[in-house]
Order: structure tokens, then sequence, then C-alpha cells
């Protein structure tokens, strides 16, 4: 069992979250529209977006075929949301690419592939019930960094927020804030070197370890309404 250097039993205490939690990737209408309304939930409660009609909080990202948007489902209720685009030489679409050309750009034109997470939002009540949410979110991204051996994974956050994915992730900070599409807050990009940080990071935190049977049961389905439906 780990311990961490305070004491506690803290990893194993996220391990245990696995036997409640389930992933699913929204490919359904409802299932976006669900994660749609959490986030405008969650971004208006922070101010970060002003009011509108729909209830509901979604950009022309969550289309593009690279996209991929997760809910995290804790006892049947949808707990959190995250989104995360794959960026590569073969597929140059993502926020990150967007809002820092000049720092995510000669990442792909020399050939890596990048994870951009973004979206992360968190129902209020799961987040006071559970808050340990942040590992199990983000472990999505973690999962898709694995699946398709990317090179770096990104972190597009306030600045507030930097000083936790520094502590997890041991993450660079590559710039100061700048301004970011649909939000009123600026936001700072960060870089992580998974492969360099693994060993460090699955012996703190092994719930970002995953099987390849069930990165496979994820990812090799449909990652969009579009395609879905195509599908369908």
């Amino acid at each position: 069992m780990y311990v961490d250097p305070n004491g506690s039993n803290f990893a194993t205490k996220l391990l245990a979250y696995l036997q409640k939690a389930d992933y699913r990737v929204a490919s359904s209408k409802i299932d976006r529209e669900e994660i749609f309304r959490l986030r405008y939930e969650s971004y208006l409660r922070e101010g970060a977006i002003s009011q509108n009609e729909t209830g509901m909080f979604n950009d022309a990202y969550d289309n593009f075929d690279n996209c991929w948007m997760f809910g995290v489902y804790l006892e049947d209720k949808l707990a959190s949301s995250i989104r995360c685009h794959v960026i590569s030489p073969e597929n140059r679409k993502g926020p990150a690419l967007d809002v820092f050309p000049d720092i995510v750009g000669p990442m792909i034109e020399s050939g890596q592939t990048v994870v951009d997470p973004t979206r992360f939002v968190a129902d209020s009540v799961a987040a006071e019930t559970y808050p340990e949410i942040p590992f199990l979110t983000l472990r999505v991204a973690c999962m898709i960094y694995d699946y398709y051996e990317a090179d770096y994974c990104l972190a597009t956050v306030r600045k507030e927020h930097a000083a936790f994915y520094r502590r997890v992730f041991n993450a660079e900070i590559l710039c100061e804030p700048r301004p970011y599409p649909a939000l009123n807050a600026p936001i700072c990009l960060l870089k992580t070197n998974v492969s360099s940080f693994r060993e460090k990071l699955l012996r703190r935190y092994p719930i970002f370890e995953s099987s390849l049977t069930e990165r496979r049961m994820l990812f090799e389905q449909p990652m969009n309404l579009e395609i879905a439906e195509k599908v369908m």
C-alpha cells in the first residue's frame, strides 16, 4: 500500500474510486448536452462566462474529428467532464494551437503529437462529496496520452491553478496568461513530458495507470456526434 510522505494513504483512497467511477465517451446528443449544461453551470459559477438563454456552453472545437469528450460518472450521475484534442502533424486542429501558435506550432512542425485537455468542469455537489475528483478526471488525459503515444500533455489553465499541475504532473509553465476563446479570464499554457516523469507519477499516483484493454474499450469507438450518427 502506498503511503505518501505525510503519512496518509491518499493514493489508495484514489484507487478506490475506480471501483465506482464510470468513464464514458460522450457521443450521443443526450450525453453531450448534459455535459454542455454542466459546463455552463460550472463556468457561470466561477464568473468565467456570461449568462445565455440555452443554459449550455459549447463551441466549434467540440465537433472536431480529433476531439474526445468524456463524462465521469459516480453513482451513475455525471460528476465531471473533460475534453481532449489530439494535435499532431496529421491533424493540426485544437484550441491550444490556435491560442498559442508560437509555442505549440513548432512542436507540431517538428513532428510531435500533443494532448490538449480543456473544459475540465465538475458538478458542485460532487466536488464537495469527492474532493479528489480532479485526479479522477485528469486520468482521462493520461489514458489518451498513452493510447496515442503522445510526446507531451498540455494544460491550459488559469494561473492560480498552475501550481496543482506543477506539483502533480511536474508541468512547466511556457508563457504568461493570454485571452482564451469564450472565457472571461486569461489562460496560461503548461507542458508535461509524461514519459520522462511516468515512473515517479505512477509511484505517487497509481490511479493514472490504465490497461491497454481499458484504453481500447474507450478509444476504439466514434469520437464525436457526427461520426456516431454516420455509423448509426
